[in-house]
């Protein structure tokens, strides 16, 4: 599991949704103390109560959707993906695929395994695109608009949380246009995910990746973080779930499905390589440049390796986590006021932002 951190006004580190690698297990059947009671003439049960609008709303939309939802498994873990189209492509987080090439993937709705490929991860968005080889019976989900998202619509968040196949939660759109990051690991390089959806919808491990739907039936977003609470041990912070935004998803998955990888980022770069520089008193005090690209925004405005970036706009820059967040929220071309230490002397340079390149 990886832990991130959120870019709200209140501290939470969030967790990711995948799951641990699936183990085998035997059936068992529970015992229990049987007791004796006199026999009573059988009653007559009830009729099941008609399905209320709202219920007959979510059998619809399960009904509509889960056959599009599949589980991924990896060597190291699991995870949850949507039948992009009727080729074989899957879209599902970066994170879930890892550092793996082949995996397999199952039908929400039952079925053999079947393998797949990596066609091309876009781990700075956690998302990539995986493809089976056989594309049989595969039922493509519709994508919704996301941009057209109100906060309080009702949805579903459908996947295999914990590897329990084809599960489904309800909440609502909590909030739009949150930032969010994850911390470098073996598996991501610290994602920065610019205006998820905040949903009250119940996201565990094993989600990510997975769908979360509006009553229409139309996938809105991709889950992908659930929030913890460090004040509470790392324990969970219930109704607080992150997705990516279904035409971030959609705009990625396209480029890879049409031209094998990603081409335009649509997303701005400083254009350094940095790492978090802790003080002596074991706060991060900024990010540490350690390499400049060439042709880039930072590279123009004659930042160096050496030098430590301490502010964005005037907004503390204090780890890479929070540059990564200063600077998802504006676009290529713009230009940004940076503050930072060059020989114990603080200084500001504008920098025009770069487009950020793909891996």
């Amino acid at each position: 599991m990886r832990e991130t951190v959120a870019g709200l006004a209140a501290t939470a580190v969030l967790l990711a949704g995948c799951g641990p690698a699936p183990t085998t297990t035997a059936t068992t059947t529970p015992t229990a103390t049987h007791t004796t009671a006199p026999r009573t003439a059988p009653t007559s049960a009830a009729p099941t109560a008609p399905a209320q609008p709202l219920e007959a709303a979510y059998e619809r939309v399960i009904s509509q959707v889960l056959p599009s939802i599949v589980q991924i498994t990896t060597p190291v873990g699991l995870g949850s993906g949507i039948v992009y189209d009727t080729k074989g492509h899957i879209v599902t987080n970066a994170h879930v695929v890892g550092q793996a090439k082949e995996m397999t993937v199952t039908l929400a709705t039952g079925g053999p395994p079947r393998k797949a490929k990596l066609v091309k991860a876009f781990p700075a968005g956690d998302l990539a695109v995986i493809k089976v080889d056989d594309a049989n019976r595969l039922r493509p989900a519709t994508f919704a608009d996301s941009s057209k998202l109100r906060v309080g619509q009702i949805v579903l968040a459908m996947g295999n949380p914990l590897g329990f196949s084809g599960s489904v939660t309800n909440g609502i759109v909590s909030a739009l246009g949150r930032t969010v990051s994850e911390p470098q690991n073996p598996d991501s390089p610290g994602a920065t995910i610019a205006g998820a959806i905040q949903t009250s919808a119940a996201i565990n491990p094993g989600n990510s990746g997975g769908a979360l739907v509006d009553l229409s039936g139309h996938v809105i977003g991709i889950p992908t973080l659930a929030a913890t609470d460090p004040d509470l041990g790392g324990g969970a912070a219930p109704g607080i779930g992150f997705a990516i935004p279904s035409n971030t998803a959609t705009d990625i998955a396209q480029q890879i499905v049409t031209q094998g990888r990603v081409t335009n980022t649509h997303r701005a770069a400083l254009g350094i390589r940095g790492s978090t520089v802790i003080s002596a008193q074991g706060q991060p005090s900024g990010v540490g440049v350690i390499s400049v690209q060439q042709k880039t925004g930072a590279a123009q405005a004659g930042i160096r390796p050496g030098d430590i970036i301490v502010s964005i706009d005037g907004k503390d820059t204090l780890t890479m986590a929070d540059l990564a967040e200063n600077i998802s929220t504006h676009k290529p071309g713009d230009r940004v006021s940076v503050g930072l230490i060059r020989d114990n002397r603080q200084r500001t340079v504008t920098v025009t932002l770069s487009e950020l390149q793909p891996d």
